[in-house]
């Protein structure tokens, strides 16, 4: 059986975060499909080479602009310019994130309010920035989560109560945004192979097989399995789907070892007291 297809052509998504990784992933996927592709991420230069890539891939219209999801002024400006070049907004996609690996003596204020301003309040500003330029009825909204909102990680406290706070803010605005018409959904990504995200949790060889070991499919997976995961929730064969939080990990959150990061933060700690 081939690969299913979707068609988003004349369909408007919008990709907070889209200029790498994961979500350059899904931003690509969906101008594959056809659709009108706009993405923001703090770095003029990324947005720039997201957009030409997003041409290559097919996207009817690329567009993009350089803002900062902790900056909410920023963040509607740039949805200002999407309902401008784009029109009305189908498909919002909300993944920008921070992380680092650090127990939680080990955080200081800043560094902990600095998650927390990314993934928290960078997905508030996301949502009531976008929400005047959705489609109603028939908007697709999707949150980027990740496994530390199901399973405590030593070291990560920080980004465990961040993706919480996404994953409620989720569950919230479903009950708050159904009856207009608008979808929102989370997407917890597993283990995805050449990622920032990866590298710094599975620094070498040794720990990325460990990680893989813990897979019960046994292998990372890609930004590709995560981006037909969100055009799957933002078509219209998803249409009574709304208020779920989705693992796309091949089984990894009912097997991953709370501190598999103990190894590495030892590591961590011994070079900062060398």
């Amino acid at each position: 059986m081939g690969r299913v297809s979707f068609d988003f052509s004349d369909r408007t998504i919008f990709v907070a975060g889209g200029t790498s990784g994961i979500n350059l992933g899904i931003a690509q996927t969906f101008a594959e499909y056809g659709a009108r592709v706009f993405v923001i991420s703090r770095s003029e230069e990324k947005v720039q080479a997201a957009v030409g890539s997003l041409r290559e891939c097919g996207a009817q219209i690329a567009d993009g602009m350089a803002a900062d999801v902790r900056d909410v002024g920023a963040v509607k400006r740039a949805f200002e310019r999407c309902a401008e070049t784009l029109g009305e907004i189908d498909v919002l996609i909300s993944g920008a994130a921070g992380n680092f690996p650090a127990r939680a003596n080990n955080i200081s204020s800043n560094g902990f309010r600095a998650v927390l301003e990314i993934d928290v309040l960078g997905t508030h500003h996301v949502m009531t920035a976008g929400y005047p330029y959705l489609v109603k009825p028939g908007a697709s909204v999707i949150n980027i989560s990740a496994p530390q909102t199901v399973v405590a990680m030593t070291g990560q406290s920080h980004v465990c109560a961040a993706k919480a706070g996404v994953d409620m803010i989720t569950r919230t605005l479903a009950l708050e945004w159904g009856p207009d018409g608008i979808r929102i959904n989370s997407v917890i990504p597993g283990p995805i192979g050449d990622t920032e995200g990866m590298r710094r949790l599975a620094p070498t060889p040794d720990a990325m097989d460990a990680v893989r070991q813990m897979v019960p499919m046994r292998r990372v997976g890609t930004a590709r399995d995560i981006a037909e995961t969100c055009a799957f929730l933002a078509s219209d064969q998803a249409s009574y789907v709304s208020g779920a939080i989705i693992p796309v990990d091949g089984g990894w959150c009912h097997n991953i070892l709370g501190t598999r990061l103990d190894p590495i933060l030892d590591e961590i700690e011994a070079t900062g007291r060398r």
